[in-house]
């Protein structure tokens, strides 16, 4: 019921909230294509087998592309340096990125004793106040750090005295994604209550500073231990079925942070096979095919969902068409009863390579078919001229052409990286490709170029921009510091096609380049579609 939570509460009545997350339809497909597919049978997310170290191994590492919750930037960028090795590792992780840790200064704290370099202790009131173990019960599975919703309303009760009423009142003023609260009227008698009894003045400041934080966005221990569940459950089906991963997430977009050519990317980096769209294969979902190895894994067959602007009740036509006999496109457009306008969408997608004709042949085929697929029905004799039409000698489509094509009609391209047709020019630059960057030392000036993936700029980050740049060889973090994203504002937010230049920044495993200035190559990109040649070299057209 649409209805305001206060005036439920007024009228005495229970709420509850129904979250709908797009990773319980994916994880739902999941298990179907594992039994349907592979023979793995799981009846529920909760049998999927626990505590498995090849998935920690896997997210100790950032491969958590896909992965719920753990494949923004920031959590890519904590889980090198969490390192979680059991679930509720995970718990901490879900939780610990969010506006109340963060502001409360509560993260680096529980790194620093996590790993051993401060020791665990437990903030206490002066003797006669209590006794020094009144927060072991509280915060005692975070090592003495609070990160989580009720650790900062238990808190208020325990160290600050709040009443029950007074407790409630804050739990109000802090409800969740409420960004204008009450929450600061509570912070002097929080503060000069916790003092008042002995506390360390700067710890108090900096728990309330986290009730402040959790004001915007914060997470409660229940919730956090929910959406641990579903990064356990999604990450065990990429680290041992990156097949069946890739064609679920595929086929509950939009969802995440990625594109499907990125998750395409990663499930071929995993071992993936993966196949385009095609007439003869391929229907309206993508689905799992026996792969050419004939390997543990299956190839991931692309679905006419992929085709950009294509019609799903026709798509479902062709598909039926197919299935009752139809081979060649005549066929399936006239049983179908296929628009023309979706076979010239088929044909620019480059899905009828199966009946042997590359995009323009097909695209010129269909131009050729008077119309609609039903013309032998509504004009025989157009349809009589239309079997006339003579073959020609079509002009050869350069590879550069091709993969502007299929990333204008379907998002990705599997047969090239566009960044790679640029390589020479890049190179000229000084630009080293993504997959260099492990290699570099910190501190070096670097130059990179790539496409522009992902922009974040949370509220939390002090302005801070972070950007995740791709090329041919793969993805790299780009921080952009607010004096340069100010001074590059447009650019920086609008470009496609973009060269950082400055500093490597390394802590760990985690890797960033810290952006100094940029070049805006987004309109080299249209030199794709006119690029003359075969293989992969780019020769502009005059």
């Amino acid at each position: 019921i649409e209805w305001d939570k206060d005036d439920i509460d007024a009228l005495g009545l229970m709420k509850v909230d129904v979250l709908a997350l797009g990773m319980l339809t994916a994880l739902k497909r999941s298990l179907v294509m594992l039994e349907q597919d592979h023979g793995v049978g799981f009846p529920d997310i909760a049998d999927i087998p626990q505590e498995d170290p090849k998935v920690y191994d896997m997210l100790c590492k950032a491969d958590s592309i896909g992965v719920f919750q753990v494949e923004s930037r920031a959590q890519m960028s904590m889980l090198p340096r969490l390192r979680p090795r059991r679930f509720y590792d995970l718990v901490i992780e879900v939780a610990i990125v969010r506006p109340g840790p963060i502001q409360g200064d509560m993260v680096h704290p529980y790194l620093r004793r996590r790993d051993g370099l401060e020791p665990v202790e437990f903030p206490s009131p002066a003797p006669e106040h209590g006794p020094a173990d009144e927060l072991r019960q509280v915060l005692g599975k975070t090592l003495g750090v609070p990160l989580f919703q009720e650790q900062a309303m238990r808190l208020a009760i325990e160290a600050a005295k709040f009443t029950d009423a007074e407790a409630d009142g804050l739990r109000r003023s802090m409800a969740t994604f409420r960004h204008y609260g009450t929450v600061g009227e509570y912070g002097r008698k929080f503060v000069e209550g916790m003092i008042a009894r002995g506390y360390d003045p700067a710890f108090a400041e900096r728990c309330f500073k986290q009730i402040e934080g959790f004001g915007s966005y914060g997470f409660p221990e229940s919730h956090a231990i929910s959406f641990a569940l579903l990064v356990y459950a999604s990450a065990w089906v990429k680290r041992h079925w990156p097949d069946v991963f890739c064609a679920a997430l595929l086929n509950s977009q939009p969802m995440g942070f990625y594109q499907p050519a990125q998750l395409v990317r990663d499930a071929r980096e995993h071992g993936v096979e993966v196949r385009a769209p095609d007439v003869t294969a391929s229907v309206w979902d993508c689905t799992l095919e026996p792969a050419k190895d004939g390997g543990r894994l299956k190839a991931v067959r692309l679905g006419l969902r992929q085709v950009r602007g294509l019609n799903r009740e026709e798509a479902e036509r062709l598909v039926a068409a197919r299935t009752a006999g139809a081979a060649s496109l005549a066929d399936l457009a006239r049983r179908g009863r296929l628009s023309r306008r979706t076979l010239e969408l088929l044909a620019e997608a480059d899905a009828f390579r199966g009946l042997g004709l590359d995009r323009r042949a097909a695209l010129w085929a269909v131009k050729g078919m008077a119309g609609e697929g039903q013309v032998d029905r509504d004009a025989p004799l157009l349809a009589g001229a239309a079997a006339q039409e003579t073959q020609v000698e079509l002009p050869f489509m350069s590879l550069p052409q091709h993969v502007a094509e299929d990333y204008r009609t379907t998002s990705l391209s599997l047969k090239a990286h566009p960044c790679g047709f640029f390589r020479a020019d890049l190179k000229k630059m000084g630009a080293a490709p993504a997959a260099a960057l492990a290699d570099l030392r910190h501190g070096r000036r670097v130059t990179l170029g790539g496409l522009v993936l992902i922009r974040q700029r949370p509220g939390t980050a002090k302005g801070v921009t972070f950007m995740t740049l791709e090329d041919e060889t793969g993805p790299a973090n780009v921080v952009v510091w607010r004096d340069v994203f100010e001074a590059n504002r447009r650019l920086v937010m609008t470009a496609s096609f973009l060269v950082v230049h400055g500093r490597l920044q390394r802590a760990g495993e985690v890797i960033h380049l810290v952006a100094e200035r940029f070049t805006d190559l987004s309109e080299r990109l249209a030199e794709l579609r006119h690029a003359e040649g075969r293989g992969g070299a780019m020769v502009r057209s005059r």
